[in-house]
């Protein structure tokens, strides 16, 4: 389809509009981190870079970061492997109920995060037993993470196909080694690239977070909502905000980037 002059000039209007709802406000609060005014003054009178240097000694802040990386990092593992199993099965063989398991694997992701936590935080306490902690914080947010893992590698598998596997096996290889010298190498990509999305999922979740985690566990995001409304620690919320988009956005992109590559 192509569009008339107007219609290029209408829809770069239209996305530029959109672009500057999204990330003024993120230029904002990054230029907010180092506002001289500790009232949070907008705009700012000076510069400094004193609220970043009082909150990379903040132990609060600190001990939220380390809880938000270990937090990741095990929701990442569970989503790979999961997340890939799922693919597999869904993708390589046909089996009553297909659609309907497919269906209940991205589920997550799509319904509102306080249903989930609702959910998670009742089957946790109520229905097993089991105290929450950090543990059960990693295992909901493993939930959701497993949808863009999944998606990944569906997507890679259907355009691989199964040719290749299939030849291997008639070569006499085992489906382990098919799997490691096959299949794996053509994967890696799509791995690596729903590894960063669901670490940076994780690492902004808050909803499900609240509903989860035990006390004495605090994620970066949770500290942020417990500060902001403290006066005096504005400014150092601005700086970890900042923070989590320097998080945030590369990994964003990097995945984006290594999707785009392996789906080429």
């Amino acid at each position: 389809m192509t569009l008339t002059r107007r219609g290029r000039a209408l829809l770069a209007v239209a996305v530029g509009l959109v672009l500057v709802v999204i990330y003024v406000p993120l230029l904002v609060v990054a230029i907010s981190s180092f506002n001289g005014d500790a009232t949070f003054g907008w705009p700012p009178d000076d510069l400094t870079l004193r609220w970043w240097k009082a909150a990379a000694s903040n132990q609060g802040a600190r001990d939220a970061i380390v809880t938000s990386v270990k937090v990741g990092l095990v929701a990442t593992a569970v989503a790979l492997v999961l997340g890939t199993l799922a693919s597999f099965a869904l993708v390589r063989y046909r089996f009553f109920g297909r659609d309907t398991v497919s269906l209940l694997i991205v589920l997550p992701i799509a319904l509102p995060g306080i249903v989930t936590g609702l959910a998670l935080n009742s089957a946790f306490t109520t229905m097993m037993g089991v105290g929450l902690s950090i543990w059960t914080v990693a295992v909901a947010h493993a939930t959701f993470c497993i949808v863009v893992v999944f998606n990944n590698v569906s997507a890679r598998l259907r355009q691989i196909g199964g040719n290749v596997e299939e030849a291997s096996l008639d070569l006499g290889a085992s489906r382990w080694t098919t799997f490691r010298l096959v299949t794996l190498p053509q994967l890696w990509l799509v791995l690596l690239a729903g590894g960063l999305l669901a670490f940076a999922l994780s690492f902004d979740e808050i909803v499900v977070t609240t509903f989860t985690a035990g006390s004495g566990y605090e994620t970066l995001p949770q500290w942020i909502y417990a500060n902001v409304s403290r006066p005096n620690n504005v400014n150092l919320v601005t700086v970890v905000a900042t923070f989590v988009m320097l998080v945030s956005i590369p990994l964003a992109w990097l995945a984006q980037k290594l999707s785009d590559t392996a789906l080429d």
